[in-house]
Order: C-alpha cells, then structure tokens, then sequence
C-alpha cells in the first residue's frame, strides 16, 4: 500500500504563509528557502508551500537530478485530522485570530469538520473521527 509521504500548497506570499502555518498552526519548519519554499513537518509526513512563481519557472536539481517544474493558481483543499477533544480548541483558536469558519458539517460518519482559508486562499479542514471509515 502507498501513503502519503507529502503533499503541497502553493502561496505567492510565503512570509504571511510562514507567519499562519508557523504561528497560527503551530507546525514544526523544518525547511526555506526565500522566495522557493516553506517545508513543515505534519505528524508523520510533511506539508511543502512553494511560491508558484518560483517553482513554475526557475529548474532545481538535487545532485544534478532536476525536479520537475510545477505550480498552481487558484484554490486547493487539504484537511488536518485532531483528536476530538482539540476540536473545539482548534476552532476557537482560529476564531481569535480573525479567521472566518466558512462551514461547519457533522458527517454521516459521525465525524465533524470545519472550513476556512488559507491567506493564500487555500481551502483547510480540521476534521476529527473517522471521515473515510478507515481502518
């Protein structure tokens, strides 16, 4: 089976993307590089913000291997699992720095999430309970 070893949002402006994942999120930076990337460690994978400017444009190689030119524009949606008793305290935590709850669902699985964005308009969830009913 695969998993998810990471995955990546994009941001032009990575100094409020820093300030909300490093600040309000709270995640652990593990890498930057200016006007490139922001690399956070999520748990047991990690979460890259690159500069779609950059990272669409300008060719990187690791050890003269080139990674392949990607970025995005426009919205893109990930969601974050917490333990059902954070729940609540994510949300207000949230709430007091301003951030806009666009929804709140109770899934069908019983599980509960909420929405809102990113400064780079990212779509985010925080989600607890088993959403996908997996195992």
């Amino acid at each position: 089976m695969l998993n998810i070893t990471e995955t990546c949002l994009y941001a032009k402006n990575l100094e409020e993307a820093e300030y909300f994942y490093s600040q309000l999120m709270d995640f652990e930076l593990v890498a930057k590089e200016e006007t490139r990337h922001l690399f956070y460690k999520c748990e047991n994978s990690m979460l890259l913000i690159f500069n779609p400017d950059h990272t669409s444009r300008h060719q990187t190689d690791v050890d003269g291997n080139p990674i392949p030119l990607h970025g995005d524009s426009g919205s893109v949606h990930i969601a974050f699992s917490v333990d059902q008793n954070r729940y609540r305290e994510w949300k207000s935590r949230l709430i007091e720095h301003d951030i806009d709850i666009e929804s709140e669902v109770i899934w069908s699985t019983k599980a509960r999430s909420f929405y809102f964005r990113d400064p780079a308009g990212n779509s985010l969830e925080i989600i607890t309970g088993n959403i996908w009913n997996l195992p």
